[in-house]
């Protein structure tokens, strides 16, 4: 199966390297490597490895001006699997499209962001809380210049985009952003959204690490006799020339499956939050693409070997999961971007992770990491 993947990958880039454009139909295609490298341990750095992140190829494009599709393989790992894989037809009353395939739930900013324009090497914590991609179908429309919306049903697909259970256990997210200011300097996005979900076992599961991909999972929560979970978010990015800010919070509640003999309902919450700034030292500013698709490549105002040294970026985040009886995670980050040109980007973090549990006993974390990244 892998192989015969592979090969269909291959077909498609071969045909999409020829750059197709027509009147009717334009095809390009793409791709990025993330390779990383982390020593990582509670008082000492104890601990090393590396690994490639992500390797994915992709190709995308517009057929006669009203449908699109984009197909994206990972490589990483050894293993092949879809991340977009969809087809969208345009051009719909209200200005409205409609996406069918396997893609990102319209949930949280930070996660419809690519991982090739995020600001640190890994997403908050927040990320384990929140769904990524799954099979569904999705409306999603720009009502005007600063309002738009997105909802959509899933299933909770493989690593294939298939689901081929015979349930009626279905999710559905939606998404309400608002542009409020979006002028040449400054901009401020603000949004909220909703999930419910329900899966085929009524159990709820996540786990996280301390923001370092290699790193050992410091959390986690499982539950049983699950009726449904509840997500609301709500996010803010604001950017005002060279400085960047950028907050999300998600409450989940976890809802369990009523007993006839008791009286009341036992459910569980769980808060998660991520606060972050970045200043440009050398002058750029974030680039903004859409509500649907978050923030977009960097072009620093000289690139590294033409005349200059090309774009240099400070981060900082405070990020948070604080659970009702499975402890607490928290997360220092500290970042340094040195983006060579508006391809190539060389990141260097530090995390500073703690973990209580719910005898108040502390787990340390603290992991120096580095990722080498290009995308074309």
């Amino acid at each position: 199966m892998n192989k015969l993947i592979l090969i269909i990958a291959t077909v498609l880039i071969s045909k999409a390297s020829a750059n197709a454009q027509t009147n009717e139909k334009e095809v390009k295609f793409g791709g990025r490597i993330m390779y990383d490298m982390a020593a990582w341990g509670a008082e000492e750095f104890n601990y090393t490895g590396s690994e490639f992140r992500r390797v994915r190829l992709y190709s995308s494009g517009e057929m006669y001006g009203a449908v699109k599709y984009k197909l994206q393989l990972d490589f990483s790992g050894g293993n092949i699997s879809f991340k977009d894989v969809w087809i969208e037809l345009n051009k719909l009353p209200l200005n409205g499209n409609i996406r069918v395939g396997h893609f990102k739930e319209p949930l949280r900013l930070e996660a419809l962001t690519s991982s090739k324009y995020i600001t640190f090497m890994e997403r908050g914590l927040p990320i384990a809380m929140s769904p990524e991609r799954n099979t569904g179908v999705m409306y999603h429309t720009n009502i005007s210049e600063k309002l738009s919306l997105q909802s959509g049903v899933f299933r909770k697909s493989d690593d294939f985009g298939n689901d081929k259970t015979a349930n009626n256990n279905i999710s559905i997210t939606s998404r309400a952003t608002f542009l409020a200011i979006n002028d040449e300097n400054k901009l401020l996005h603000l949004g909220i959204a909703h999930s419910k979900r329900k899966n085929n076992n009524k159990t709820y599961s996540f786990s996280s690490r301390a923001e370092n991909h290699l790193g050992n999972k410091l959390i986690s929560v499982s539950k049983e006799q699950v009726n449904h979970v509840n997500i609301f978010s709500g996010e803010m990015s604001y950017v005002n020339g060279p400085i960047s800010l950028q907050a999300e919070v998600l409450q989940t509640t976890i809802n369990a499956i009523p007993e006839i003999e008791r009286s009341f309902i036992i459910n569980h919450e769980i808060m998660s939050y991520y606060g972050q700034v970045s200043y440009f030292i050398t002058g750029e500013k974030r680039s903004y693409k859409s509500s649907l698709s978050g923030f977009g490549r960097l072009n620093p105002k000289n690139n590294y070997g033409e005349n200059g040294w090309g774009a240099l970026e400070l981060a900082a985040r405070f990020s948070a999961i604080e659970t009702q009886k499975n402890g607490s995670l928290e997360d220092i980050t500290i970042g340094l971007n040195w983006y060579l040109n508006p391809n190539t980007r060389i990141m260097f973090n530090y995390v500073k992770g703690e973990m209580m549990n719910e005898l108040g006993q502390i787990t340390l974390e603290n992991a120096v990491m580095m990722r080498f990244q290009l995308d074309f």
